[in-house]
This record gives C-alpha cells, sequence and structure tokens, in this order.
C-alpha cells in the first residue's frame, strides 16, 4: 500500500497500474474460496511468480511481433513485479542445486526427469523459474 501511494503521488503510471495488479491479484487471493484469510509468504511468493511468469511471456509474444509499445509496458510491470520477488539463483548456482538434486534421487537419465522436477520444483520454489529449471535438468540429464 505504501508503494501505491508513492506511485500516486509520483503520478509513475506504469508502477501504478502493476501494483494495482499486485493489489487485484491479492484481493483475489484472499477472497478465494477455501482460502485464510491471513496469505502466507509462500503464497504471495507463489502469486507473484504468476504475474511475472504473465508478463514474460507477454513479452516475448510482444517482442516476436513487432509490438514495441506493449513490449516495452510488460517490461516495466516485470521490473516493478520483480522488487517484491525474492533474488532469483544464478545459473551456476542453480546447477550446483540440481546437480545435488539429482543424485539425492539417483537419476541416471532423461527418463528420471520427472523425479527431479518434482523435489526441485519444491526445493527452489520463489528461487528459481520452473522453466529455467526445467532446461537446466534437460540439459544435466543429456
Amino acid at each position: 500500500m505504501e508503494e501505491l501511494k508513492t506511485a500516486m503521488k509520483a503520478k509513475d503510471e506504469a508502477a501504478l497500474r502493476t501494483l494495482r495488479a499486485i493489489k487485484a491479484a491479492i484481493i483475489i487471493e484472499k477472497t478465494a474460496e477455501g482460502a485464510a484469510d491471513v496469505l502466507t509468504e509462500a503464497t504471495e511468493t507463489k502469486m507473484l511468480q504468476k504475474l511475472a511468469k504473465q508478463r514474460r511471456d507477454s513479452l516475448e509474444i510482444f517482442s516476436k511481433q513487432g509490438r514495441e509499445d506493449l513490449a516495452g509496458k510488460e517490461r516495466e510491470e516485470l521490473a516493478i513485479i520483480e522488487k517484491f520477488l525474492p533474488a532469483q539463483m544464478s545459473a551456476d548456482e542453480l546447477n550446483k542445486e540440481l546437480k545435488a538434486i539429482i543424485e539425492q534421487v539417483g537419476a541416471k537419465g532423461p527418463a528420471d526427469m520427472g523425479k527431479v522436477m518434482g523435489v526441485a520444483s519444491k526445493q527452489l520454489a520463489g528461487k528459481a523459474d520452473g522453466k529455467a529449471i526445467s532446461e537446466a535438468v534437460k540439459q544435466l540429464l543429456a
């Protein structure tokens, strides 16, 4: 809410648009059937990751279609959402963690990708993007 007030005072349209989207997602999550009144940090992180993924996907589509005006808006929103997310792991850190997980589950090849992804998704939630995890696991098991 403080960020929203600051964006309003500064007349920062991109921040205002993004923070309103985050606020709306929080309200939807809180009022969802079976949801708790108070969101856990894990739920908030998962929600923010979903919003960031939507922006990345839209950015990719707009860039491919040559719609730089729309891609610019998505970039602005993504940068603001990422301020609220925990720091993402570097590629080296991700590979190190994944190698340990591969050893832990005893994966031998590409057929064991499901085993590795199940454990990796849980252990690395919020620390790395699911797509990045998937690509790294494919490379390591190949």
